[in-house]
């Protein structure tokens, strides 16, 4: 005899839409609870299949079973399986119809998939080199042209899903690959005035750094856009003198030469610290930042630092710059 579980999980089938509908809105309100999420965890052969079905119906039934499903992502395990049932593909295919209206739901539900290794190879296609990265670079694409002004970013959360593939070398390696030029579109968020996107700009950024070994010239070809990322965030709030700024190219002394908003996120000054450590391990790395004269910025802005663990990054930058032999010109160690 079937359970109250198992009874509720049919209903998620039924040919009745009212049905289905009440079912699935039970459903998401047990994946509110971990009592709940526990309890249909016991059922996920069935209920994982029953909700993915769901995603492609109107909003008033996909809505319900998105959230659900965003829920119970939370779960590694049950994450595992969705990825084992192929629900990247599915979701893909779900946000890129005209007529889907839970697409930040559905974004959100792909961070969560993301951080499993499976799925980020998923998303990257990692499989067929026919496609590879052709879900990234939609994602991409979605994550540039949507306005970050309004109060309904659907995909603002694709930062975030940037940062879990480029964990992965062959992520990083595909936001670099200078023929696709998605690292440049994607820096370029940095403006943005959400934090949630600058902050997944700047951990994408920081993880495509530790690729500077091999691939620094792909990582200075934008470079233009990449140091203004970088070094506005630990710059301080302080107006540069002229003097200051004559060192610097355009997009950095014009932005230093006015009073600006701080960087409040102490994670994404950590982030760019750390960047631009990666970047200055290497001698050209270490040339490209003397020429847009970033070891002054690096001083001033810890001078204005007041956060123990971003201070630490400053001081660890400061000491590689100091003990760099190849700098050509005379190091000074960021001091307070």
């Amino acid at each position: 005899m079937a359970t109250e579980m198992e009874e509720l999980i049919s209903f998620l089938s039924s040919p009745s839409p009212q049905i289905t509908k009440a079912a699935v809105d039970i459903v998401r309100g047990l994946t509110g609870s971990v009592e709940g999420l526990r309890s249909l965890a016991n059922y996920s052969n069935t209920l994982l299949p029953a909700l993915s079905r769901l995603l492609t119906l109107p909003k008033e039934v996909s809505e319900a079973a998105a959230e659900a499903l965003v829920n119970l992502s939370q779960n590694s395990s049950l994450a595992e399986a969705m990825v084992g049932m192929g629900l990247v593909k599915t979701t893909m295919d779900v946000l890129y119809k005209p007529e889907c209206g839970i697409a930040r739901l559905l974004v959100m539900l792909l961070v969560n998939l993301t951080q499993l290794d499976a799925s980020a190879a998923s998303l990257l296609q990692t499989e067929d080199e026919k496609v590879r990265g052709l879900y990234v670079m939609k994602l991409v694409r979605s994550f540039c042209r949507t306005t970050h002004e309004s109060n309904d970013d659907a995909f603002e959360h694709v930062g975030s899903i940037l940062v879990n593939i480029s964990k992965r070398r062959e992520g990083r390696e595909l936001l670099l690959d200078p023929k696709r030029g998605l690292l440049k579109q994607i820096i370029r968020q940095f403006d943005s005035n959400s934090s949630l996107r600058k902050k997944g700009v700047s951990g994408t950024i920081r993880n495509c750094c530790f690729e500077a070994e091999n691939q620094l010239q792909n990582l200075l070809l934008v470079s233009e856009f990449l140091w203004p990322a970088l070094l506005l965030p630990v710059a301080g709030n302080k107006i540069y003198s002229e003097q200051d700024r004559s060192k610097m190219p355009l997009e950095l002394g014009t932005a230093l030469s006015i009073e600006r908003e701080s960087v409040i996120d102490p994670e994404i000054r950590i982030q760019a610290l750390e960047a631009i450590y990666l970047i200055i391990l290497q001698e050209a790395g270490r040339r490209a930042f003397w020429s847009v004269n970033g070891p002054r910025i690096v001083q001033i802005g810890y001078e204005d630092e007041e956060d123990p663990k971003v201070m630490e990054a400053y001081e660890q930058l400061g000491s590689l710059l100091v003990h760099s032999s190849s700098a050509e010109e005379p190091s000074s160690e960021t001091t307070k």
